[in-house]
């Protein structure tokens, strides 16, 4: 907790759980109340590395680290102008190098590396590419405008959802709080005997549970995201690819006991194999689990290896 902190005022989050901290492109941490003391004016230079700052360009620090937040920012950057995408590429070799170079141009600006020609290389892919890169941000924004369709519909049905969840709850509390009060009224101002009248009101109360319980649930048409079964896209998918080899084919297992062979499932309750062997309880019926499979495995490795014998060595 000590360590983040304001390097020029050294405030932690310690001392101040409010604490803000800021960043510039510059990737230099300072607190709020730093930032505002310093660019006053609307304009300054980073404490740390004396490069000229502008007090609109810093943003909310999202990253402990200051140098990963430069560096999000820095590949927001970059990937703005190199967004091609792999069907933009006659081969895949070719796709592998376009990431490798934006890889190195993201470090490279990132660790200050070679920051005058990088910057001229960025420049002078934009001018190269200007039509490719100003159609693909295009092709973007379709995917980014839909994209938010279909998470302002979601947002919409889960809030709709929230306010019938409420509402059911909110139902069912007013219903239990009256028939809790008719019960009491009942036994306070009946004749009958008190026993009667709570049996009376158990069974209703589970005979509306019955009845809340067979009724049909309503018909789901959208997936859990909130998108529509059958919602058309612009995002078009390659066919699955079939194989059409040879079908599979179950052949049995055949196991060689090298003893004699076990009886069979139907021996082992005809046979007397399970009289000194105890049940299988309800719970572990329902597990799955019967007391013939463990009589079954127990015979099959008391059985297993008897005609074995060891060849003498010479």
């Amino acid at each position: 907790m000590d360590d983040f902190a304001c390097p020029r005022c050294r405030t932690t989050k310690f001392q101040n759980p409010s604490l803000k901290m800021m960043v510039n492109v510059c990737g230099h941490g300072l607190c709020e109340s730093c930032v505002d003391l310093l660019f006053l004016k609307g304009s300054g230079n980073c404490p740390d590395c004396k490069i000229p700052l502008r007090r609109n360009n810093f943003r909310v620090q999202l990253f402990e680290d200051a140098t990963v937040e430069k560096e999000v920012d820095i590949r927001k950057r970059v990937l703005r102008d190199y967004n091609k995408k792999e069907e933009d590429f006659a081969t895949l070799a070719e796709y592998n190098n376009y990431l490798e170079e934006v890889e190195t141009i993201v470090y490279n600006l990132t660790n200050n590396i070679d920051v005058v020609n990088t910057n001229k290389k960025i420049e002078q892919y934009k001018k190269e590419n200007r039509e490719q890169i100003q159609k693909n941000k295009g092709r973007l924004g379709r995917d980014e405008y839909e994209l938010e369709e279909l998470l302002e519909l979601e947002k919409h049905i889960n809030e709709a959802r929230k306010q019938e969840i409420l509402l059911e709850e909110t139902e069912a509390k007013k219903k239990r709080i009256q028939r809790k009060e008719a019960l009491i009224d009942e036994l306070m101002f009946s004749n009958t005997d008190a026993k009667n009248i709570v049996n009376t009101f158990a069974q209703q109360a589970k005979e509306e549970q019955e009845e809340e319980a067979k009724k049909p649930p309503s018909k789901v048409t959208k997936f859990s995201t909130g998108i529509e079964f059958g919602r058309k896209t612009h995002t078009t998918f390659l066919p699955v690819p079939t194989d059409d080899g040879p079908l599979y084919e179950y052949v049995p297992i055949i196991v060689d006991p090298d003893g004699p062979q076990p009886p069979l499932d139907k021996d082992i309750t005809t046979k007397g194999f399970m009289s000194h062997v105890r049940a299988e309880t309800e719970q572990e019926r329902a597990g799955g689990f019967k007391t013939t499979i463990a009589c079954m495995r127990a015979l099959q490795e008391a059985m297993m290896g008897l005609y074995h014998t060891k060849r003498s060595q010479y």
